[in-house]
């Protein structure tokens, strides 16, 4: 072949028509991530539904919040304070804390994520536990870092096992007190004990999204080891307790260095006017806070009781949802109940990408939600 012929064979264009087409690349490990799945939102029956997956409040939000998002809607042409200074300042002297170590985000998941990209890059490792908030995985792989999962105890957090799973890659480590979907928590000398392990470089993410719900002497949400600590964050939310989910509101407490940096990366308006003005009034409304906190003390004992007495184990919970794991029957495990339950207008949660495959999370819901949830799983088991 001739040169002339090489370069027409280079040139051929049916070689260059089933040459592939050149596409947008992601970073390594994003297309690794599983997507995440919300709980469902509506029963497969044609009666009334009980929303009981995704751990709303069964009361609502406070009627001071509402008046003051509704107060927003006249305004919408503004920016909202990029600072969301009056949400800080709210939380600063709720919880005794410095309002400039507080930066507030769409969502403690947003809190997350930046944490996450502040502090992690390729080759660097995460740390969380077995059944932690699927968000945490997310975030690690998003950033181009490694995963790396503990084993939990009694489906509790282990603290020695996260201490062996430190490394010089190791930047991060993710910890929900309490835990979602176990409801379980460790007490905070277990916590002061995995910080004292930990290096100095390593960031101690303390998730307290239940924390309102958690009524134990042994318990605290991490205020104090952030305030003496350079290490340790301590991320909250308006999602849960006070009712607000759908206005996405999240914070953090943090040292100055760290909360420097997220400020650095956060994005300039990233919590909307609306949602400040409603964080505003629902921190302030102390007894709407208290009734919702009533509420899950009357039921959560009265649900449990109930599904024990229907022969089911029950974790034990701190939070306004409960951890429920089924026989390993054929027609009875927790795949059975769930389709049954939504069938009759029950929808609870799956936790199979939890590692939890026969059970279910059941978020307390009102008196009639409660009942309805038990009346279908009676009806159940009696099939």
């Amino acid at each position: 072949m001739t040169s002339s012929d090489t370069l027409s064979a280079q040139a051929d264009p049916a070689d260059q028509a089933e040459a592939a087409p050149l596409r947008p690349t992601p970073r390594p490990g994003v297309l690794d991530i599983a997507a995440y799945v919300p709980g469902k939102h509506k029963g497969t029956g044609t009666g009334q539904t009980f929303k009981l997956s995704s751990n709303e409040t069964p009361l609502g939000a406070s009627p001071n919040a509402i008046a003051a998002y509704t107060r927003e809607a006249g305004h919408l042409e503004l920016y909202p304070d990029g600072t969301a200074s009056a949400l800080r300042e709210t939380l600063g002297r709720m919880h005794g804390i410095d309002p400039d170590r507080i930066v507030c985000g769409a969502g403690s998941d947003e809190i997350l994520n930046m944490l996450a990209r502040a502090y992690l890059a390729d080759g660097d490792e995460a740390i969380y536990p077995e059944h932690g908030f699927l968000v945490y995985p997310i975030a690690i792989k998003a950033c181009g870092a490694t995963p790396v999962v503990v084993p939990e105890k009694n489906l509790t957090v282990d603290v020695d096992a996260i201490l062996a799973a430190v490394n010089e890659r190791t930047k991060l480590v993710f910890l929900a007190n309490p835990s979602n979907p176990t409801g379980t928590y460790l007490p905070f000398d277990e916590i002061r004990r995995l910080h004292a392990g930990l290096p100095g470089n390593v960031v101690l993410v303390l998730d307290a999204a239940y924390a309102e719900y958690c009524r134990r002497n042994d318990y605290a949400a991490g205020i104090e080891l952030v305030t003496e600590s350079e290490n340790v964050v301590m991320a909250r939310t308006f999602s849960k307790v006070y009712g607000l989910a759908a206005l996405r509101i999240g914070w953090c407490y943090g040292p100055e260095g760290i909360i420097d940096v997220m400020n650095r990366i956060r994005g300039p308006f990233n919590v909307s006017a609306a949602a400040i003005a409603a964080g505003v009034a629902a921190a302030e409304d102390r007894d709407f806070l208290d009734s919702a906190i009533a509420h899950n003390e009357r039921w959560l004992p009265w649900v449990t009781k109930e599904m024990e007495a229907l022969g089911l184990t029950v974790t034990p919970s701190v939070c306004n949802f409960i951890l429920i794991h089924f026989p390993d029957v054929p027609g009875k495990r927790a795949a059975d109940a769930d389709a049954f339950l939504l069938e009759r207008g029950c929808v609870l949660r799956r936790v199979d990408n939890y590692g939890l495959p026969n059970a279910l999370r059941m978020t307390i819901g009102t008196k009639e939600a409660n009942h309805a949830v038990i009346a279908a799983l009676k009806d159940f088991f009696a099939g």
